[in-house]
Parts: C-alpha cells; sequence; structure tokens
C-alpha cells in the first residue's frame, strides 16, 4: 500500500466510510467545477469550503456541507442499519426490522467501549504495542516442527485410504479421505495467509498444491473471499462468509433482500429462503455435510470467470489452479471411483462419506461468527475493537489443537491474520491481557457452549423469520397497506 501513499497528516486519521459500504464521493474535477458554479452564484469567502480538497478525490459531506444540505451516509458515518437507531420512528409492528436492529447496535454499544476518538485511538495504541511485543517474542515465526508432526499425521491418513480402499473397505477408506481432506485444509489456511515461509509466491504455490492438486478445491477463489471477510467481518452486505441465503440467515436484516458487494447480486428473500430460513437450526447440520460440493461450484466459477489476477506477478496462478484441477479430478474421479471401485451404489457411499467427514471444518469456520454480532456501529470503531465484537474462540485442551487446526483461536487470528496458527495458543494470554486493559469483551465458549450459541442464534432468527411471515399473511388476509 506504501507505492499508493500520497500524504501524511498530523493526528489521528478520521476513516471514511468507503464506497463499497454507501460512501459517497466525487472526483476533484467535479468539485472544481462545483465550487466555480457557487463562487459565481455566492460570495465566495462565506461559501467556499475552508480546506483544499484531495489530489484524488473528497466525500461529499467534507466540501458541500457548507454549501448547501446533502444527505450523505458518508457525512453520518453510519451504515443504514445504525440509521434506524438516530431517527425516531412510529413502532410498526408489521415493520420489526428497526426494532431489531435498534436492540442489536444498543446492546453493542452497552458492552463495548465508547466509540469517542481519544477511546477508540487508546485501543488502536495499545494494539500496535500489542503487536510489537509478539514480533519481539517471536510468535510470527513458523515452528516447523510442527509441521514435520502435521506431514506425518497427513502421509498416515493417505497411506490409511489407500490401504483400506485396496482391500474393498470403501466406506472406511472414505473415512481416512475425509479425516486427510480435513487435516489438509488447515495448512492451506496458513499458506493463503502467507504464514509458513512469509514469501507471497511460495506460500501460494505451496497452497495451491493443496487446495487444489490434493483437495479439489480452488485457493485464489478462497483468498479472493477470505481476504474480505477478514476486512468487514460479519457485515450481512459485505462478508461472503455468512452470506449463505436462501438456507442460512444469522441476522434480520437478510429478510430485506439485501444486495451482496461481494457477489454483486441481490440475495434474495424469496418464498423458498423463507421456508428454509424457518426451520435453519434444524438444517445446519445436515446442510454443512454436503457444503464441500458447493465449494466445487465456486472454485470453478473463480476459475471459469476469471475473477482472479490478470496480469501483474500473479498471472500464471490460475492456470496453474486449472491444472491441479484436473490432476484431482484425475485421481479421484478417475483413478479412485471410477477405476477403484466396482459399483455405483458403493461410488455414491464414498464420496457422501468422505464429503460430509469434512463437516466438523464447516462447523468450525462458521462457529466463531454466526454466534457474534452483525450490527455496524460506524467507521469509528476500531479495527481491534471490531474483530473481538464479531469474532469468538473456541475453549479446547492443548492435544486437541490438531483436530480444531488452529481455527478455534479465530480472534486472535483475525487481529494477526499473519500470525502461524501454532503459535496462537501462546497469544491467547497476551490478547486477553490485552482486552482486559482496554474494556473489551473476549468471547470464548467450549465447542459445544459454542455450538448452543451458534443453533440458537439460527434459532432467533427463524422464529423472527415466522413473526414475520405471520404479519405478512395477516396484512394479505386483511387487505392492509404497509
Amino acid at each position: 500500500m506504501h507505492a499508493y501513499q500520497i500524504g501524511v497528516i498530523e493526528g489521528r486519521w478520521s476513516n471514511f466510510l468507503p464506497p463499497i459500504q454507501g460512501g459517497q464521493f466525487r472526483l476533484k474535477h467535479v468539485l472544481d467545477a462545483e465550487d466555480h458554479i457557487l463562487d459565481e452564484e455566492h460570495d465566495s469567502s462565506s461559501q467556499a469550503s475552508s480546506g483544499e480538497p484531495s489530489p484524488l478525490f473528497e466525500p461529499v459531506d467534507a466540501q458541500l456541507r457548507q454549501r448547501k444540505p446533502v444527505m450523505s451516509r458518508a457525512s453520518s458515518s453510519t451504515s443504514m442499519s445504525s440509521l434506524d437507531v438516530d431517527n425516531e420512528k412510529p413502532h410498526n409492528i408489521h415493520d420489526p426490522e428497526s426494532d431489531w436492529t435498534k436492540d442489536q447496535i444498543n446492546n453493542d454499544l452497552e458492552k463495548y467501549p465508547e466509540l469517542d476518538q481519544k477511546t477508540q485511538g487508546d485501543i488502536m495504541k495499545k494494539y500496535r504495542s500489542l503487536d510489537q511485543r509478539m514480533r519481539s517474542e517471536g510468535l510470527y515465526n513458523c515452528n516447523y516442527k510442527s509441521y514435520a508432526i502435521e506431514i506425518s499425521r497427513y502421509s498416515f491418513l493417505f497411506a490409511m485410504f489407500l490401504t483400506t480402499l485396496h482391500y474393498g473397505w470403501y466406506c472406511t477408506s472414505a473415512v481416512f479421505l475425509g479425516f486427510f481432506w480435513h487435516q489438509l485444509v488447515f495448512s492451506a489456511h496458513d499458506a493463503g495467509h502467507m504464514g509458513i515461509t512469509h514469501k507471497f509466491h511460495v506460500d501460494t504455490v505451496i497452497g495451491m498444491v493443496i487446495a487444489d492438486f490434493l483437495g479439489g478445491l480452488s485457493l485464489g477463489w478462497w483468498k479472493r473471499s477470505h481476504n474480505v471477510h477478514h476486512i468487514i467481518t460479519n457485515s450481512p452486505e459485505h462478508d461472503p462468509d455468512i452470506e449463505h441465503m436462501p438456507f442460512f440467515a444469522i441476522s434480520h436484516r437478510f429478510f430485506k433482500s439485501l444486495r451482496s458487494t461481494y457477489y454483486d447480486r441481490v440475495m434474495t428473500y424469496d418464498p423458498f429462503a423463507k421456508f428454509l430460513v424457518q426451520y435453519q437450526h434444524w438444517l445446519y447440520y445436515p446442510i454443512l455435510c454436503v457444503g464441500r460440493f458447493n465449494l466445487y461450484r465456486l472454485s470453478w466459477e473463480y476459475l471459469i470467470l476469471g475473477l482472479g489476477p490478470r496480469k501483474g506477478p500473479a498471472w500464471w496462478h490460475r492456470w496453474f489452479e486449472i491444472a491441479g484441477q484436473f490432476f484431482f479430478w484425475y485421481w479421484f474421479g478417475y483413478q479412485v471411483l471410477y477405476k477403484s471401485i466396482p459399483d455405483g451404489w458403493s461410488r455414491f457411499a464414498f464420496i457422501m462419506i468422505s464429503h460430509a467427514v469434512t463437516m466438523p471444518l464447516h462447523v468450525q469456520i462458521t462457529l466463531s461468527h454466526f454466534a457474534m454480532s452483525t450490527a455496524d456501529l460506524g467507521v469509528n470503531e476500531s479495527f481491534p475493537q471490531r474483530m473481538l465484537r464479531t469474532t469468538m474462540d473456541v475453549d479446547c485442551p492443548q492435544w486437541l489443537d490438531f483436530f480444531h487446526g488452529g481455527l478455534q483461536f479465530q480472534a486472535i487470528h483475525h487481529l494477526y491474520p499473519r500470525m502461524p496458527r501454532h503459535n496462537l495458543r501462546r497469544a491467547q494470554k497476551l490478547v486477553q491481557e490485552f482486552c482486559d486493559d482496554v474494556g473489551i469483551p473476549y468471547a470464548i465458549y467450549g465447542f459445544y457452549d459454542g455450538n448452543k450459541e451458534v443453533i440458537g442464534r439460527l434459532g432467533d432468527v427463524a422464529r423472527q423469520a415466522k413473526i414475520l411471515a405471520a404479519c405478512q399473511k395477516s396484512i394479505a388476509e386483511s387487505g392492509e397497506m404497509h
């Protein structure tokens, strides 16, 4: 990002609301033309802005607030969800969204530190100090001995998959293959975050070999999606990791058919979604059992449409991944399914078992976010506070770390994404001290309790969906208008 730096400011930077979140900006030449017109119509000494415009662009409110009234989401530094809190609206039983949104935001404002500049500035200062302490203690250095142990585990699982396949124990073989994929993803995750060698191309190749050649999934697709997830965690409009309509809605705001800025489409709350969401807490585990099939679709969509880099140093990644996809479907689809398994029913059972065994991974990924806040508190909220407000850790004994793969330390991982996962347990104590110091609640649950929280959240939204459906039915039957 340093290549794009155009200047330095004194004091703490006040964030703009990015355009993708609704911030309104105009190019400099447009602002200059407006200045010229306004100067001709009004006395320039009383109407002109006291500040110099940015050499590139300026938020609408900064240039126009002294000239004419402007209705801009950038000027309020809030999203539409928080506007419901500020605007006094009469209660409407047929429009419960405003009340539900208001309650969620108020709950967050009560539990978390104030959003004033000084408080959030102090949090950022201590967050950066904590980062320096972690670097000085070597927590960014990769523990390659841990990878030697993991490679031994991967080799054992793959060998057991081949051995049981050879003897015709197809269901058992499928279980070992599923465990193999489940464990491999953790290393691909490390590579995607440049947490192994800290070198872009080396870690990317490692990740692509694991994800594409051995697992049939696109690392490029995952990085494109996952980077957005880390920037704007748990935002219904922007975070693809919580956009699972029509199957899941973790916020009532999905009832409004939100537009996904990542997928560039409206997530329609249609009759099919209305039906499924009402039972989503019952469908959660069954749907996750087949979640890997959707990842295949997303991977091929990313590669075929060329959604990744086409120029620059990463131009060849797409073609390397496509080669990896053909290699995967050759060894898995042809050599294993077609050549090694004799009949259609056994092939079907092998596919379903091997893919269902990876279900705990999907639970692990959703566990740390589905139960957490989806409210937008505005651009004044600091990065560490947002990450800790939207992410929770899962507590487990150290001997179970291999099963969770480091993903149980999601709060720490979101604060320091490039920290190798084998060091996250050591970093946890320091993050807890940081949270105690700045007054941010540190969310941590056991695996069982964490699952209860997720099912509880899905159940709450399902009940809200039933209430909304009942209201809409009542309106339709009575002929009332909104």
